[in-house]
């Protein structure tokens, strides 16, 4: 299995407390967040992961280079800013495969693998992950209805619900056929305007944490901790 790890992006929220590298290299229980999130995927069975990188790109490449993780990697850096969606779009041409799993790198789901991918041989459609929590405020909240997404309904919504856990599985030829530009969200500029019911929808259960703010970051420290002595 191949997927595409974003992370390029300016981590402006965690510079308060880390601000000497790129917000997936923050250093969790000891180690980059970034190669514990693929040391898991390695685990799960990914092989081959292109990384998008932009926003001091050479801390995360120069740090691979010198310590490989037993994966297959391959870069794609940013010139400029390209938004989610703009990168996704650059590190299809990587893509050896009719589908690819794409993961943010700033986040960690304990996510089964395989029980996604199973559903892959179904309509070929784009598979959204979703995550159940407490308090969908910060996230963006999903409506699901018979296994699809009826609608995104956004950040900002107070109480329990389910939220877009940024993990997807994608065709490899996504954007066929859309007039995008070469910057933009694939949050809100491709899944938010697809017509309601046409996405799959996957609910896991499993342990979820962001470390896009500084209180995520330090609760990071310890619920991560095991898995960065695995």
């Amino acid at each position: 299995m191949e997927a595409i790890i974003l992370a390029g992006g300016f981590g402006t929220r965690l510079r308060s407390v880390i601000s000497d590298v790129p917000k997936p290299m923050a250093p969790v229980a000891g180690r980059p967040f970034l190669e514990l999130l693929l040391c898991s995927l390695r685990a799960k069975g990914i092989t081959r992961a292109i990384l998008s990188v932009g926003y001091m790109s050479e801390v995360i490449t120069s740090y691979f280079q010198r310590c490989p993780i037993g994966m297959d990697l391959e870069f794609e850096v940013e010139s400029t800013p390209l938004g989610t969606g703009g990168a996704i779009a650059a590190a299809l041409r990587h893509v050896t495969r009719d589908h690819v799993f794409v993961f943010n790198g700033d986040t960690y789901l304990d996510l089964d693998l395989s029980a996604v991918a199973a559903m892959w041989p179904g309509d070929h459609t784009p598979i959204v992950v979703a995550r159940s929590v407490e308090d969908t405020e910060r996230f963006g909240s999903l409506e699901l209805a018979d296994g699809r997404i009826a609608h995104f309904l956004g950040s900002g919504k107070k109480g329990a619900g389910a939220v877009n856990a940024g993990c997807y599985l994608i065709p490899r030829n996504i954007f066929a056929g859309v007039s995008l530009p070469d910057m933009f969200s694939f949050e809100q500029d491709y899944l938010g305007r697809r017509p309601p019911m046409s996405l799959r929808a996957y609910v896991s259960n499993g342990q979820f944490i962001d470390i896009g703010i500084p209180e995520d970051f330090r609760r990071a420290q310890i619920d991560l901790a095991e898995l960065a002595r695995s």
